[in-house]
């Protein structure tokens, strides 16, 4: 497969520009992006040459959100490689988290037995579990009761954090995404790890208008799409239910809990890597 290679710049620069933006192209095919510790330095995405939209990319150049800000970008096709490969030398090594749970890819040997062993085929996709969120999350699942709990999996990516729940005692999890190819990945590592009880579909939070209530929700998305698809998520949680934010910065905390204390959701705890935050909230049963 083909991929094109952009480099993104913005100005002014921030990371929540950034954030901001690779979040929406995602939604158009984008299927990972490399960032800078520094956001003054520009940002690289990746697309498969054949999903690339000039037009629907200008126009989220033209609407970008952030008042004030100018997106410019440059692009190159890249020459064909073994992802596969490219991931194993550079990029995924297995990962551990808390004793408990292994994270591996197909192409990795010899890897620790754990309580939980999840394998993987990254693709392109994000959620190897790597970056803070992810770990984050995982880490609340191994603490969470997950057994004989629905689970609501939104922006599932690789389906790594569904899998999870499943393996740690989940009756059922659905996954959702609004990605074709988030959605393909995850049935496919669904099918690695011999999960039968996880269902993924492709659609956006107004789907979840077809389903009954869940007992755990698993939501690692970006700030501005859990703060408009909240009152979504709480019309389709149990009283008592649980759920876990990530996708935000520390210092953006104060905006979940603002739009979370309005759909009765209440914050138990948080926690930081990397300035990036994870929160647990409970919803409140009604009165």
């Amino acid at each position: 497969m083909k991929y094109l290679e952009f480099l993104f710049t913005i100005t002014p620069a921030s990371s929540d520009a950034y954030d901001l933006l690779s979040g929406l192209t995602a939604e158009v095919g984008f299927e990972s992006f490399e960032k800078f510790d520094n956001p003054d330095e520009p940002m690289k995405g990746y697309i498969p040459a054949d999903l690339f939209d000039q037009e629907t990319l200008d126009g989220i150049v033209a609407n970008f959100p952030f008042a004030g800000t100018n997106v410019t970008y440059q692009y190159s096709e890249m020459e064909d490689r073994d992802w596969n490969a490219e991931w194993e030398k550079n990029y995924f090594q297995p990962l551990e988290i808390d004793d408990l749970c292994v994270v591996s890819a197909t192409f990795h040997k010899d890897v620790k037995e754990a309580r939980y062993n999840i394998k993987i085929n990254p693709r392109m996709s994000f959620g190897t579990g790597h970056h803070a969120t992810t770990s984050q999350m995982m880490r609340e699942i191994l603490q969470a009761d997950c057994k004989g709990k629905s689970v609501l999996d939104m922006g599932c990516g690789t389906g790594i954090l569904g899998i999870l729940a499943c393996m740690c005692g989940a009756a059922e999890c659905l996954s959702i995404d609004v990605d074709e190819w988030c959605i393909k990945n995850t049935e496919e590592n669904i099918a690695l790890n011999h999960i039968d009880n996880l269902n993924v579909v492709l659609g956006s939070a107004a789907s979840l208008d077809n389903y009954a209530c869940f007992d755990l929700l698993l939501c690692n998305i970006h700030l501005n799409v859990i703060v408009a698809d909240m009152p979504y998520y709480a019309r389709h949680l149990k009283p008592g239910a649980v759920a876990l934010f990530s996708g935000f910065y520390e210092k953006d905390l104060p905006k979940i809990v603002e739009a979370a204390g309005k759909e009765g959701l209440s914050l138990c705890h948080s926690r930081t890597e990397n300035d990036w935050c994870c929160a647990r909230f409970v919803k409140q049963a009604e009165a």
